[in-house]
C-alpha cells in the first residue's frame, strides 16, 4: 500500500556544501484498506533555523503540529470502506493514536467516518487519485493540482473511486480564536 515516494532531506554538510543528509521516510503509519501517512518534515517552533535544527520528524506523531511548528505530510487514502462501523472503528483508532484533539459528534461522523476538526492552518493539495472534501455545509471532488486552504474546522476526507487518492499537506500550528 505504500505509494512510491521518496524523501530527501537536503542540508549543508559539515564542509559547508549543500547535500543529501537523508533519503528515507519518517513517521510511516497505516492501516491496509484505508491510509498510509508520513511525515515529510515537522519543526516544533517556527521560524525553523535551517542551519541548526535537526529532523524531528520521526517524532511527530500527532494528526497536528506542536505548539508553534508545523508538519510536512503525505497522506494516502483509500477507497471508502463499505462497512461503516469498520471505517468509524479504524479512524477512532488512528484519532487515539495521533491525539486527535476534538472528538466528531455522532452527526459529524454520520455526515462522514472520517469527520475531524482542527485547529490549524492546512494546505492540502491532490496529487494522485481523487477525493471529495467534506465540510458541514457542502463537497468538493478534489482532483491532482486542485488546492484547498483549510482555516481549521470540521472536514473529512472521503475516497469514491476505487483508486487511492495521494495528498500532500502542511499543517500549521494556529491560533483558534
Amino acid at each position: 500500500m505504500t505509494p512510491q515516494i521518496k524523501r530527501y532531506l537536503v542540508g549543508v554538510d559539515e564542509a559547508g556544501r549543500s547535500s543529501v543528509l537523508a533519503d528515507a521516510l519518517t513517521n510511516e503509519q497505516q492501516r491496509e484498506g484505508f491510509y498510509w501517512r508520513s511525515t515529510l518534515w515537522a519543526t516544533d517552533h517556527f521560524p525553523p533555523d535551517t542551519a541548526k535544527d535537526g529532523d524531528i520528524s520521526a517524532e511527530v506523531v500527532t494528526r497536528e503540529p506542536l505548539p508553534g511548528g508545523l508538519i510536512f505530510r503525505a497522506l494516502e487514502i483509500q477507497p471508502d470502506e463499505e462497512d461503516v462501523e469498520l471505517h468509524k472503528a479504524v479512524l477512532a483508532e488512528l484519532d487515539a493514536q495521533v491525539a486527535q484533539s476534538a472528538e466528531a459528534s455522532e452527526a459529524d461522523k454520520a455526515r462522514h467516518p472520517n469527520m475531524h476538526r482542527t485547529r490549524t492552518l492546512d494546505f492540502t493539495t491532490c496529487v494522485r487519485g481523487q477525493i471529495h472534501l467534506v465540510t458541514d455545509e457542502n463537497e468538493v471532488l478534489m482532483t491532482p493540482g486542485d488546492t484547498v486552504v483549510l482555516r481549521g474546522g470540521n472536514h473529512a476526507w472521503s475516497n469514491r473511486s476505487d483508486e487511492p487518492c495521494l495528498l500532500v499537506v502542511t499543517l500549521v500550528d494556529a491560533d483558534p480564536k
